[in-house]
């Protein structure tokens, strides 16, 4: 199902997630009939041309209808100089007219422009000048910057879309106008939760792609338009975990579930009445702009989609590392998944990538399994349905012993002990991928566990080291390896982002 319109943020739900695209802005220069390329990693234009010492600006607005294309211009306190069709937009599914408007002074509010199935696409754009004295275009660097965020105010109540005021960054920050970004359950669990770590108000959301606006001192990582990942481990680059390829956790920058920024223990929201906002995960992309930390930025292709690249902030890296990284599953292994939501499905596809030959899937419902084939599913286990016997025991005659490698993708201590159960003796490995409640715990005997010889782990982020791993993943999805398509399932705009949260809740999508 596809939920949009035009003048929208839109979200989509898909790998455990609900996708936000929010309203982007792009500028850039060319001279009086220079040719302007700029490669589309937007939704929305807005350039400012220079010729001969004097800008104008450019805006472009378009939506698709199954009746054809209609177009929508806001000029707001603009007077409008020339229109002209300037190009075709080749995307994935759909070809978008373009509207090109000159105005006679810049204005940083432009029309908003959205699409289905976004694809990298190139525009090819000639500018033409009048003679007349332009204003340059405004600048937000160094200025705080009003924008609208879906805020969580109280446990579980709808998230308020309301005004914020996002500040400049400080050192070793950088400012990211978010052009999308996607539901994880660990948002709808933080969002449900009343006891701490739980806080409000707070600005959820941690799987993202944006561009930067704006660095702060120090930053030679990145510039302002580069496209980035935000992602939620922190990745410095300098300590010994960061140089070791024995870990992905930072000694500098430990990972918390954090209200705060990493390095000055302060936030960079407020609200219209001065009031402070918490963060999220170090990112808070429910936002249409905000600050994150240096360690937690990926620089990317613009080339790559956005609305497939945002899963990779969190839940797909997690699942498909978990298989690859730590758990470093060998060809021809046999592996069992609890939990086949986007997390589960990816450490399926994580496996199928390492080359399992035998995925079992463990679900209270049937219908995962077709999900599932997509990913590598050879079997499937009913784990309701399982005639007095428990999933281990049924997974111990599925496969002759147990399973080589179990992974729990669902975040409950039992499920972990019963997958633990179902791994093979002697080599058997236990990947804790799902994320329990605080305080949760689980229990095992300690002399089976000195018999059986098995390995219990955790897996946070899947192991991956966020800044060398994302882009290898990201390559293998545009080499058609990875598959990231299959886990997008909704779009629905920014502003409706609590139908996203109610599809998430009640299983309707991934």
């Amino acid at each position: 199902m596809v939920v949009s319109g035009s003048r929208s943020l839109a979200v989509v739900t898909g790998g455990g997630a609900v996708w936000l695209r929010q309203p982007s802005t792009c500028r850039e220069e060319a001279t009086q009939e220079r040719t302007m390329m700029a490669l589309g990693f937007c939704d929305v234009f807005e350039m400012g041309a220079v010729a001969h010492g004097w800008s104008a600006s450019l805006a472009m607005a378009a939506t698709w209808s199954n009746n054809g294309y209609s177009m929508e211009v806001a000029l707001p306190g603009s007077k409008m100089v020339a229109a002209f069709v300037a190009a075709w937009a080749e995307t994935r599914t759909f070809k978008f007219l373009v509207l090109y408007i000159l105005r006679e002074y810049c204005v940083p509010t432009l029309s908003f422009f959205s699409y289905h199935h976004y694809q990298s696409a190139v525009w090819f754009c000639k500018f033409a000048m009048e003679d007349n004295k332009r204003a340059p275009a405004p600048t937000t660097e160094g200025q705080p910057i009003r924008c609208k965020a879906a805020v969580a105010r109280r446990a579980g109540e709808p998230l308020v879309m309301e005004e914020i005021i996002v500040p400049p960054p400080m050192s070793r920050e950088v400012r990211i106008r978010i052009i999308c970004s996607s539901l994880c359950h660990s948002d709808i669990t933080f969002w449900k939760l009343q006891e701490l770590p739980a806080i409000f108000p707070r600005i959820l959301g941690h799987e993202a792609i944006g561009v930067v606006e704006s660095v702060g001192k120090d930053i030679t990582e990145v510039t302002k338009g580069d496209v980035v990942i935000p992602v939620i481990l922190p990745n410095c680059g300098e300590c010994i975990d960061c140089e070791s390829n024995k870990s992905n956790q930072c000694t500098n920058l430990s990972f918390t579930v954090s209200p705060w920024m990493p390095r000055d223990g302060t936030t960079r929201f407020t609200d219209q009445n001065g009031d402070i906002i918490y963060h999220f995960l170090y990112i808070s992309s429910f936002s249409e702009y905000t600050v994150v930390d240096i360690a937690n930025v990926i620089k990317v292709d613009p080339q790559i989609p956005p609305d497939r690249a945002c899963l990779l902030g969190c839940g797909i890296s997690t699942g498909v590392g978990a298989a690859w990284r730590t758990a470093n599953v060998e060809p021809g292994s046999t592996v069992a998944i609890f939990g086949l939501g986007s997390i589960g499905l990816a450490a399926a596809e994580g496996a199928r990538l390492c080359g399992a030959t035998r995925i079992i899937g463990v679900d209270i419902n049937p219908e995962k399994f077709e999900i599932g084939k997509k990913f590598g599913l050879t079997d499937f286990v009913h784990a309701g349905e399982c005639d007095n016997k428990t999933v281990s025991q049924v997974i111990i005659e599925l496969t002759g012993g147990g399973a080589d490698y179990c992974f729990e993708c669902v975040g409950v201590a039992s499920l972990v002990q019963e997958a633990y159960a179902s791994c093979r003796k002697g080599w058997g490995k236990t990947i804790v991928v799902g994320v329990d409640k605080p305080g949760a715990k689980i229990s095992l005997n300690s002399y089976e566990v000195l018999l059986d010889g098995k390995s219990l782990m955790g897996s946070l982020f899947g192991g991956l080291k966020p800044k060398s791993d994302v882009p290898i993943l990201l390559k293998r999805y545009m080499d058609k390896e990875l598959q990231l398509d299959e886990f997008v399932t909704h779009e629905v705009e920014f502003k409706d982002i609590n139908t996203a949260f109610d599809l998430l809740i009640k299983g309707e999508c991934l």
